[in-house]
């Protein structure tokens, strides 16, 4: 019961720390709501997942023969949280009742993980910690409890954007959210190409 413990405190600390994904759900629940926020929650839990149960699998061993293929996944989450970014500081903070305005989609959020560089050190550190020998019982052991814990977490992020949407609005707001959110993007993104 231990392994399971130790597994689900990993789990919870990289999942709920902020991080691109987490960003992204706390403004979608600003911006459309808890439960147009879930398409993106799930898709990045089961992005998130798949790369995990890939990585316990064997994908650690390609990385390590091509390491110039984590750089290209390194400079594709740069080049992808820059345009995060660059569209949440176009938004122009409105609310759009109509529905013509989309929250992020369930593929949105699994492409989000599998540029993130956050979830792919989660996936070799985690695997590396509790699945060295590469047992598959524990890889699929490892997943399930992954997958429940990343779920809560990027949800917890959602609603807390839900709660804030209260107090954002108004469009001047709601602007201001956003291009602070586009700031924690951009500065994320900084951080990963720093050596």
């Amino acid at each position: 019961m231990s392994l399971i413990v130790s597994m689900a405190a990993f789990a919870l600390v990289a999942s709920i720390t902020p991080g691109p994904v987490n960003i992204v759900a706390l403004s979608s629940g600003a911006q459309f709501g808890w439960l147009a926020s879930q398409r993106h929650v799930l898709g990045a839990t089961l992005g998130f997942v798949l790369l995990l149960v890939l990585m316990g699998l064997g994908l650690h061993e390609v990385l390590q023969r091509w390491p110039a293929l984590t750089h290209v996944v390194q400079l594709a989450g740069v080049a992808f949280l820059l345009f995060m970014a660059w569209k949440l500081a176009a938004n122009d903070g409105r609310v759009d009742a109509a529905g013509s305005a989309r929250a992020p989609s369930m593929l949105y959020g699994a492409v989000m993980q599998w540029l993130n560089p956050k979830a792919w050190l989660a996936c070799v550190a985690g695997m590396g910690a509790f699945v060295a020998d590469g047992e598959s019982r524990l890889v699929w052991q490892f997943a399930g409890v992954y997958l429940v814990i990343c779920y809560l977490s990027v949800g917890c992020w959602a609603y807390a954007g839900t709660f804030l949407r209260g107090y954002l609005n108004n469009p001047q707001g709601m602007r201001l959210f956003n291009r602070g959110m586009a700031a924690l993007l951009v500065v994320s993104a900084g951080y990963l190409l720093l050596p």
